[in-house]
């Protein structure tokens, strides 16, 4: 907090694009109604708030298409904060100053000023919306906000979840039309708060979430009484409904998607159910290189030709209120023309699709009461997948649990935690489709006490927050092969927690290679050098580490990352080899540089800080704390090898 308050002084304004602003609400529409709602007062009733914040900021565009002017944005809190553009700052105060004029003293004749009038739309009838229970400190902070007045209510919560500095909250208010900021912000500071509500997480509890609504009934007697008036205005909606359902320009029975953009031939048949390409269910069996090529269509909705066309809808033109994922490199456009059915089915509270076109998997995710209005869409590269990488695909996720698709050649499936080595396997479930039971998903929490990974066969697999789950191997570089033994097993044990690294990168493989084992000076034991290569589908932007484990670790515990890079060919096909080292300190207190290379090193030589050379691929070398050496190595060819970075 700012020692001396200073009087806000106006931006020098800037031009926002309208289109731009446009962007910014649709992008961060959950956040600005949040903002909206916790402004406006509380006397309106949570029911009224809810429309109302939803109202104000679909109104908080202006009229005319042409270019406005903003102040310029101050810097974001960070990069999980406040957006930092132009058309997110003009609709932020667009809203802050609407909702605060809803809580101002109404105008002349006690009329009601434009921001204290009912919303027009949103509206909902017969319901009344309200956000979801919090806890008990929620619910004191809702009172403490109750009790401050409109502007110092907004100085808290743009303190607590948009602005970095007090200086930033008092330019803003000011161009919201708040008279006197520094009032505003001393009254925010004298609310009495429950311990811990300063945290912004608390602000952004479902408490406090106007999109995250439940609904109960309004007064039944009073709704009988216009029991006329209901039916008439559902006769008129059924009408209009039938008629925004006709073929033509109507997105009717196409979900969420947006308004067709092409009517030539073959986008259309891209969106046509009955030309979905269905692969028998025995393919696999005379496929030369099985794969999701090969997949029969499963799940039991794969009739469901109004699920599929809107699936296939929303794929080639998504709506605003699609939500869109996409690994690194995986292109989001439209299908070339019909794609492969993979499944169509119910998956906990979801109705899934996942359609296949030669480079991509696609999941398409609606609400299974049949709620159209929003969907999920997720995009991953499949491309050149073979047997042992197309073991099985994400259907779902539900409460930090996983449930998927499994290979149809496949005959056996389990469960392993990759920190347990020695424990059995667990036997996992699969119902007729292949569908598993739920299976939790790893790395959700960052003290990683297990890793689960899949048994699919010999196949170990892992889910890293993508569609397709990563395929984990052992061994050299020149021939990787599946996770089989106690020893393998214990080496991914002291590596696993560092898959949490590179998710959501668009991994197809991880392979972990011990590449050297090194006896340490003076009697201490022996240490164990490794080296983990994670390669995408994408064929770029693999992640290599290099790790050592000294002896006396405790099983299951990290080993100690000395090196990484991204990009690069190390421990790979192109460059089957290694050089890594690090700083070590004996029992004794002597420091040493220590340095390993793959089997193929014919000598190692440290230069810089640290100076020594030895034949072979180990090195060990007195050393002083905190010394930079440089490390270089010769192959058998004669060819240098410089060490990882």
């Amino acid at each position: 907090m700012e020692q001396q308050a200073t009087a806000p002084r106006p931006f020098a304004p800037a031009p926002v694009d309208v289109e731009q602003a446009e962007a910014a609400l649709i992008e961060h529409y959950p956040r600005l109604v949040r903002l909206g709602y916790l402004v406006l007062p509380p006397a309106l009733g949570r029911n009224r708030r809810v429309l109302t914040a939803h109202a104000l900021v679909q109104r908080a565009l202006p009229r005319h298409r042409a270019e406005v002017r903003e102040p310029a944005v101050p810097q974001p809190r960070g990069a999980e904060t406040s957006p930092g553009d132009p058309g997110y700052a003009y609709v932020r105060r667009r809203v802050l100053q609407a909702a605060l004029e809803a809580g101002r003293p109404r105008g002349r004749w006690g009329l009601p000023r434009p921001g204290q009038l009912p919303p027009l739309l949103p509206q909902v009838w017969g319901l009344r919306l309200f956000p979801r229970s919090g806890g008990a400190d929620e619910l004191a902070l809702d009172q403490a906000l109750a009790t401050l007045s409109g502007p110092a209510r907004a100085a808290y919560v743009l303190r607590a979840l948009e602005l970095p500095t007090d200086h930033d909250v008092r330019l803003l208010l000011a161009a919201a039309g708040v008279e006197d900021p520094d009032a505003a912000l001393t009254e925010a500071d004298r609310a009495r708060t429950p311990a811990g509500s300063r945290d912004a997480s608390l602000l952004e509890s479902v408490e406090f979430d106007p999109c995250s609504l439940q609904a109960r009934p309004t007064d039944l007697m009073r709704r009988r009484q216009h029991t006329r008036a209901a039916l008439a205005a559902l006769a008129a909606v059924v009408v209009c409904g039938t008629l925004l359902g006709l073929p033509g320009d109507g997105w009717g029975r196409d979900g969420a998607a947006a308004p067709p953009y092409a009517q030539n031939p073959a986008a259309q048949q891209a969106l046509d159910p009955a030309r979905l390409t269905r692969v028998p269910a025995t393919a696999w069996k005379r496929a030369d290189h099985p794969g999701f090529a090969s997949w029969p269509a499963r799940g039991n909705r794969t009739g469901d030709r109004a699920l599929l066309r809107r699936a296939l809808a929303v794929w080639a033109r998504p709506g605003h209120t699609v939500q869109v994922t996409a690994t690194p490199g995986t292109a989001t456009g439209p299908a070339a023309g019909p794609p492969q059915l993979l499944y169509a089915g119910e998956v906990d509270a979801a109705a899934v699709v996942l359609f296949h076109d030669g480079l991509r998997v696609v999941r398409y995710a609606e609400a299974k009461n049949g709620a159209t209005g929003s969907a999920a869409l997720d995009f991953a590269r499949a491309d050149a997948a073979e047997a042992a990488s197309a073991t099985a695909l994400v259907l779902g996720r539900t409460d930090g649990n996983v449930r998927y698709l499994t290979a149809p050649w496949l005959t056996s499936a389990g469960v392993r935690n990759l920190l347990e080595p020695t424990a059995p396997v667990k036997p996992l479930h699969r119902d007729a489709d292949g569908v598993t039971d739920a299976v939790p998903s790893p790395g959700v929490t960052n003290d990683c006490h297990d890793w689960t990974a899949l048994q699919l066969g010999a196949h170990l697999v892992t889910d890293l927050a993508e569609l397709v789950p990563a395929r984990l191997t052992a061994g050299a570089p020149t021939a990787p092969h599946d996770v089989g033994g106690p020893a393998e097993r214990a080496d991914w044990a002291h590596t696993a927690c560092h898959l949490a690294t590179i998710r959501g990168q668009g991994v197809r493989a991880v392979n972990n290679w011990q590449f050297a084992t090194q006896p340490l000076p003076g009697g201490a034991g022996s240490a164990a050098w490794s080296c983990t290569r994670a390669e995408t589908w994408r064929g770029a932007g693999s992640r290599v580490l290099a790790q050592f484990l000294p002896p006396g670790t405790r099983a299951a515990a990290p080993a100690s990352v000395v090196a990484r890079a991204e990009d690069s060919p190390a421990c790979g096909t192109p460059e089957p080899h290694v050089l890594a080292g690090v700083l070590w300190k004996s029992q004794g207190g002597t420091w040493y540089a220590l340095a390993a290379g793959d089997g193929d090193v014919t000598s190692v030589a440290a230069t810089g800080g640290v100076r020594g050379s030895a034949a072979g691929h180990l090195l060990a070398v007195p050393a002083r704390q905190g010394a930079q050496a440089e490390l270089t190595a010769r192959l058998p060819d004669g060819g240098k090898l410089s060490q990882l970075r």
